[in-house]
Parts: C-alpha cells; sequence; structure tokens
C-alpha cells in the first residue's frame, strides 16, 4: 500500500514538475492564458507555469518565414489576362497581437496579397507589367505592411515568380521581339553600309589631298630645279663671258708686249698681210659675187693703215 502510493505520489509530482517547467527554443515565443485570459509572452529559455491554471494557447516562430502566394488571374488595363504568382516573406514581431489580432494571420495576409496584386496589376498596360516588376512588390508590400501592423506581423518583402499571359499573346510578344530584333539587325546593316560608304569617301578624299599635295610639291620641286638650272647656265654664261673678256684682255696685252719688242711691227706687218690674202681667198671660195674695196690690190695700204691703227693703240696705251 505504502509503495503504491509512493509511486503515485511520484507520478503525480513528475506531471506536475513537467507542466510547470516550459523551456522555450530561441527564435520562438510562447502566449500563455491564465483561466481562459491572456497572461504572458514566455520568452526563450526556462520558464515557470501555474499548471492546471496556466496553459500554452499560441506557438509562434519569429524568424523570417517564405509562403507562397497561390497563382491567380489578374486583368491588365488593356484588358489582358495574365496569370500571376509571388512568394512572400513575412515575421512575427508581436507575438500577443498575433494571437489575438487575427484567427488566422497567415490567411489574412495571403488574401490581401491577392488582391493587393490584382489592384496594382488592374492599374498597369500588359507590357508594363513586365518591365515595372520592382515596382509592383514594392507597391504590394507597402500595402501589406501597413494592413499586419494590427496582426503583429511585418512584411518584409514580396517577389513576383511568374507572369504568364495567355497562349495568343505570348505568340504575339513573340512575333514583335522577332520582327524588333529583325529591324534592329537591318538597322545595324544600314548603318555599317553607311559607315562603310563615309570611310571610302574619307578614304578617296584624303587620297585625293595627298595627290594634289604631291603633284603640288612635285611642281615646286620642278619650278625649284629649273630655277636653280638656270641660275646656274646664268652663272655659267657669266663666268664664260668674263673668261673670254679675261682671254681678249691677255691676248692683246701680249699683242702690245710683242709690238713693243725688236721686230715686232714687221711680224705684225706679216700677220695682217696674211689674214687680208686669206679673207679676200675665202671670199674667192664661197660665192660668185664679191664686194672688193676700191683700194683691193694695194695691200702695203691695207697693211699700212693697220700699223698706224696699231701705233695709235700702242702710243695710247703707253
Amino acid at each position: 500500500m505504502n509503495i503504491s502510493f509512493a509511486i503515485a505520489f511520484l507520478v503525480i509530482a513528475v506531471v506536475f514538475i513537467a507542466r510547470t517547467v516550459k523551456i522555450v527554443p530561441q527564435q520562438h515565443a510562447w502566449v500563455v492564458e491564465r483561466l481562459g485570459r491572456f497572461h504572458a509572452v514566455l520568452n526563450p529559455g526556462l520558464n515557470f507555469v501555474i499548471p492546471f491554471v496556466d496553459r500554452i494557447a499560441y506557438r509562434h516562430i519569429l524568424m523570417e518565414v517564405p509562403m507562397d502566394v497561390p497563382s491567380q488571374v489578374c486583368i491588365t488595363r488593356d484588358n489582358t489576362q495574365l496569370q500571376v504568382d509571388g512568394i512572400l516573406y513575412f515575421q512575427v514581431t508581436d507575438p500577443k497581437q498575433a494571437s489575438y489580432g487575427s484567427s488566422n494571420y497567415i490567411v489574412a495576409i495571403t488574401q490581401l496579397a491577392q488582391t493587393t496584386l490584382r489592384s496594382v496589376v488592374g492599374k498597369l498596360e500588359l507590357d508594363k507589367t513586365f518591365e515595372e516588376r520592382d515596382d509592383i512588390n514594392r507597391a504590394v508590400v507597402s500595402a501589406l505592411d501597413e494592413a499586419a501592423q494590427s496582426w503583429g506581423v511585418k512584411v518584409l518583402r514580396y517577389e513576383i515568380k511568374d507572369l504568364t499571359p495567355p497562349t495568343e499573346i505570348l505568340h504575339a510578344m513573340q512575333q514583335q521581339i522577332t520582327a524588333e530584333r529583325e529591324k534592329r539587325a537591318r538597322i545595324a546593316q544600314s548603318e555599317g553600309l553607311r559607315q562603310e560608304q563615309i570611310n571610302l569617301a574619307e578614304g578617296q578624299r584624303n587620297a585625293a589631298i595627298q595627290k594634289s599635295e604631291g603633284e603640288m610639291q612635285a611642281a615646286i620641286n620642278t619650278s625649284q630645279g629649273e630655277k636653280q638650272a638656270a641660275i646656274n647656265r646664268a652663272e655659267g654664261e657669266a663666268e664664260a663671258i668674263r673668261l673670254v673678256a679675261r682671254a681678249t684682255a691677255e691676248a692683246i696685252h701680249m699683242v702690245s708686249q710683242t709690238v713693243r719688242q725688236p721686230g715686232g711691227l714687221e711680224a705684225v706687218n706679216l700677220k695682217v698681210a696674211e689674214q687680208y690674202i686669206s679673207a679676200f681667198a675665202n671670199i674667192a671660195q664661197k660665192g660668185n659675187t664679191m664686194l672688193l674695196p676700191a683700194n683691193a690690190a694695194d695691200v702695203a695700204g691695207v697693211v699700212a693703215t693697220a700699223m698706224q691703227v696699231i701705233k695709235q693703240t700702242e702710243h695710247t696705251g703707253g
């Protein structure tokens, strides 16, 4: 009897201790009700409650929770059906509000996310829904976060996973993309041809400029060469004239010196007479008509006249 009582007491003690001691895991929060009313929120760690008076009514996870938002059909501004699904990230920030602010905050957040998404997509045209996905995400998060504050929940972000238009729209969009790519290819090709023509024109222009500059430089070089040749010829002719004049002067000087020597006049007389006779001989050989001076037969007179001139020149030079 005593053993049975001891065992029963031990069992009651274990049950009492088990219902009194509560160990809450990290990043969790447990809501305690006492006699049906909210009493406290148990934080992570070791906690104590009154058995049969207090009870754990709600258990919440305080970590960030991802939740799929069911796919739904949205109507865009241009009356196009669009299949949209996404994922929502939220976190419980107030365990008490999460327990008593809504009967099911997960369902409330899901429904609100869907209605908000339909409203945002309905304000946009089909093309804009693909271009402004970030704006759609921000609009949904803003609307959800404002409403979820009374539920003790913080909506962190919303991401659209997929936007699926009808098959006909997809086909039309594919055709549009193909046409746009072909247009860009034609534009790129025309730009290439245009640039090629510009490069060819620039090359021809540069070649013509270089050719004209080369011809001009060649003409300048030729002109300078002709100028230098003319200068050289002129200098050569001038030098030749100077040399002839110098040679003539030296010859005259030598003749003058020779005449002064003994027998010089006689040699001059002989030379003049020889040249006179030679000149008449040449005239007789080259033509039938001759013009003769009146004293052509008077060789001695001609020689005397020439000698008289030489003497006067010698006298003047002396």
